[in-house]
């Protein structure tokens, strides 16, 4: 199921904050291993790039359910 571009696209502001957030703070993590931590900056522009394919994979989730939910109730 392919999922709606308007569904994606009202979804790809949240998911890019999410993403944003995620490897920021991994990269938090992982700088207590040695691991350099990223810029805020650098965690918005990796946040702007996976954000799209986040905000696509919620959105086919979601499609999926509503279909699910579209239809009728099996005979017990």
């Amino acid at each position: 199921m392919t999922p709606a571009w308007t569904l994606v696209g009202g979804l790809y502001p949240f998911a890019a904050g999410a993403m944003m957030l995620n490897v920021y703070f991994a990269s938090l993590i992982l700088g207590w291993v040695g691991m350099p931590i990223l810029s805020p900056w650098a965690a918005i522009w990796a946040g702007v790039l996976t954000g799209g394919p986040a905000a696509w994979i919620y959105a086919r989730h979601l499609t999926r359910l509503m279909v699910e939910s579209d239809r009728e109730p099996e005979e017990a």
